[in-house]
C-alpha cells in the first residue's frame, strides 16, 4: 500500500521517540493505573451516584483516543526530512508567511505542520485544515482561497516560506 505525501507525517528522530514513549506508557503503566482506579471507585458502592467512578471511566476514555491517535500517527509517520519542494513553495514543516485580503500589513506566520509540532514560538496549522489545505502547493506571491467556518471564502497572499529547523 502507498502513501501518498498529504497522509505521510514526517517526524524527526526526536519527535518520533517522544511520541513513541508516550504511547508506551499510555498503552502500558497508565491502563493498568487507570484499571486500578476504575476498580477503587466500582468497590465504593452505587455506580450511578459515584463521581470517582465516572471521573476515571471519562479519562480512560480520553487516555484511549490519545492511544488511538497516536497509534495511527505512528502509523503514517516517516523519520527523517521531508522531500524537498521548489524554491518558494508551501509545504509540511515550512514556515509560511500570509497577507490577508490582499493586505501586506495583516500577515500571520505559522508553522504548517502536523499539530504534535505545535510550540509556543509559533502558531501551527495542519496541512489537513482549511487554511493549510488551501495553501498547501502555492509559490510566493500566489493567492488561495480556503472556507471559513461559516462558509464564507477567504483568500490569502503568499508571502514566505521558510524551512522550519524546529
Amino acid at each position: 500500500m502507498t502513501q501518498t505525501s498529504e497522509s505521510v507525517t514526517w517526524l524527526t528522530q526526536a519527535a518520533y521517540d517522544q511520541l513513541k514513549a508516550e504511547l508506551d506508557y499510555l498503552s502500558g503503566p497508565a491502563r493498568t493505573e487507570i484499571a486500578m482506579k476504575i476498580a477503587a471507585a466500582r468497590e465504593e458502592g452505587d455506580l450511578r451516584e459515584n463521581g470517582g467512578y465516572h471521573a476515571a471511566k471519562e479519562e480512560q476514555g480520553k487516555q484511549e483516543l490519545r492511544v488511538r491517535q497516536l497509534t495511527q500517527l505512528l502509523e503514517n509517520a516517516k523519520v527523517g526530512t521531508a522531500p524537498t519542494t521548489a524554491e518558494g513553495e508551501v509545504a509540511p514543516g515550512m514556515l509560511v508567511t500570509i497577507a490577508f485580503d490582499g493586505d501586506e500589513d495583516d500577515t500571520l506566520e505559522f508553522l504548517l505542520a502536523s499539530r504534535e509540532y505545535a510550540s509556543s514560538d509559533f502558531e501551527t496549522y495542519s496541512p489537513q485544515s482549511p487554511l493549510g489545505a488551501g495553501v498547501l502547493g502555492k509559490k510566493v506571491g500566489e493567492d488561495a482561497q480556503y472556507e471559513l467556518p461559516n462558509g464564507k471564502k477567504a483568500t490569502v497572499k503568499v508571502m514566505a516560506v521558510k524551512p522550519f529547523n524546529g
